[in-house]
């Protein structure tokens, strides 16, 4: 269940308000206009009406600044404290205009959307409880209230909504497919873990949100890694927050993929290329150059340009590691994981304090300046070399890849032959000419191999051979 904010102080006022409002719009002769929503699973049609923007109030529990609320611990905390108080309500109204990614500053998205209502006015209405807490079109309210516009239309909710309804309701409203602003990445990664905490199984939480449960599982795994890297940043007065991943969105899906298919071959391995790619994601590096790093990159490229207040000694193996109570020990820990690690955990804590304390310019700040930008030196110099050893293995495996790819398009031509003869359609003069540039492309080949290959195998052998018994 999600918490309860309790009512907000204006609740009665707004009430007698929305209850006359309803009573003259049934009353009325004009056409009405209604609002569809999913209600306890059944589609529901409310009556929208006029409300004052100043009366009505943010929704403290919004999936889409969950995340940002973190910028100002401070503020956070009181909006978990007392959410209707003024001061709470303009964090929200702050949140809800800047940038997911960094709060500091405008979001684009919303100049566009207030350009929009400045110009087009409201076209979709939002949706209130009876007490005038918004469920939808908390960011239409904060538009309109930057242009001064004194009503916004809203939906009008049962009496009997409770808050599990209003998290409810917003969330199916927000995962429609026509909906124009989604949530940021984190904060749909919060809802999704939101309902799978309230005991919906993966399917049903990958069905809500339109994607595969295998996609579920990945976003739910990448979250969990997060609060995971969080932990492991705190020093006690800094550490990291959701909202600082917000833009590594791909990044942080191709390392699940990358670590899920190494985990197969070494757990081990697949912990120490996890570590180090996190390492560089949070190092600020792109997506092209996380990619680089594999198991093997710390030892071939990384350790002999690490600075020694960097070098993360390998401990001795661990013996193993007691289960209390069952009198039996697991494998510890590889000292190849742990030093990888190690090093991420200080580049984390370094990360955590340029953050929260980079306009403070105290000495523990510079400290992790400096260790935050020895890090990445020696990352960008050891990627160098990685990225020229991919080029190189890259180009090592393009010829028998492209081989590989046209002997299946051979065998999906013996299919289409196949069906195009059952058919009668097939053009048997054109598939004679496309046999003889085949013929003619096999022989260039054959000349390629006879310079390229000195040693030659069967496979070279046999194409040699062909080639030399048609007198090409």
């Amino acid at each position: 269940m999600g918490k309860n904010f309790g009512r907000p102080p204006l609740a009665d006022e707004n009430k007698t308000l929305v209850d006359e409002r309803l009573k003259e719009v049934a009353a009325g002769n004009g056409v009405r206009e209604t609002l569809t929503v999913e209600w306890r699973t059944q589609p529901l049609h409310v009556e929208v009406i006029d409300m004052p923007v100043e009366a009505l109030y943010y929704n403290p529990a919004t999936h889409r600044i969950q995340a940002q609320r973190s910028h100002d611990p401070e503020r956070d905390k009181l909006l978990d404290e007392s959410p209707w108080a003024p001061d709470s309500q303009d964090y929200l109204h702050h949140l809800l205009r800047m940038l997911p990614e960094d709060p500091s500053k405008e979001d684009p998205a919303f100049r566009e959307l207030t350009e929009s209502l400045r110009t087009d006015r409201q076209k979709e209405p939002g949706l209130i409880t009876r007490d005038g807490i918004l469920v939808n079109g908390n960011t239409r309210r904060a538009a309109l209230k930057e242009l001064g516009v004194t009503n916004i239309r809203v939906g009008v909710l049962p009496e009997s909504c409770t808050w599990d309804d209003i998290n409810s309701v917003e969330l199916s409203l927000q995962l429609r497919p026509d909906q124009r602003r989604e949530y940021s990445y984190i904060n749909r990664l919060l809802a999704m873990e939101e309902q799978h905490n309230l005991g919906r199984t993966l399917a049903d939480v990958a069905r809500e949100f339109r994607i595969r449960t295998q996609t579920c599982e990945q976003d739910l795994w990448v979250l969990s890694c997060l609060r995971d890297l969080i932990e492991r940043s705190s020093d006690g007065s800094a550490r990291l927050r959701l909202l600082d991943f917000e833009k590594h969105q791909e990044k942080l899906r191709e390392v699940y993929r990358r670590y899920s298919k190494e985990t197969l071959v070494s757990r081990d391995n697949a912990e120490r290329l996890k570590e180090t790619r996190l390492a560089a994601i949070v190092l600020e590096f792109s997506k092209t150059d996380v990619r680089l790093i594999e198991p093997d990159f710390r030892e071939r490229y990384l350790d002999k340009r690490l600075p020694a207040a960097l070098r993360t000694e390998s401990a001795a193996p661990a013996a193993g590691v007691a289960i209390p109570g069952l009198n039996r020990t697991v494998k510890s820990t590889a000292p190849a994981v742990a030093q990888a690690k190690a090093l991420t955990d200080i580049i984390l804590k370094a990360k955590a304090v340029t953050t929260v304390e980079d306009a403070l310019l105290t000495e523990r700040s510079k400290t992790a300046a400096e260790t935050f930008s020895a890090a990445h030196e020696a990352f960008e110099s050891a990627l160098e070399p990685a990225g020229k050893d991919a080029r190189v293995r890259k180009r090592k495996q393009a010829a028998q890849d492209r081989i590989t790819d046209a002997c299946q398009d051979i065998e999906q031509c013996i299919t289409d032959l196949t069906l195009a003869k059952a058919s009668g359609s097939l053009d048997e003069e054109a598939f004679d000419e496309a046999v003889l540039s085949l013929r003619e492309t096999l022989t260039k080949l054959a000349v390629a191999t006879q310079r390229s290959i000195k040693a030659p195998g069967d496979g070279v052998s046999w194409l040699r051979e062909s080639v030399r018994k048609e007198g090409l």
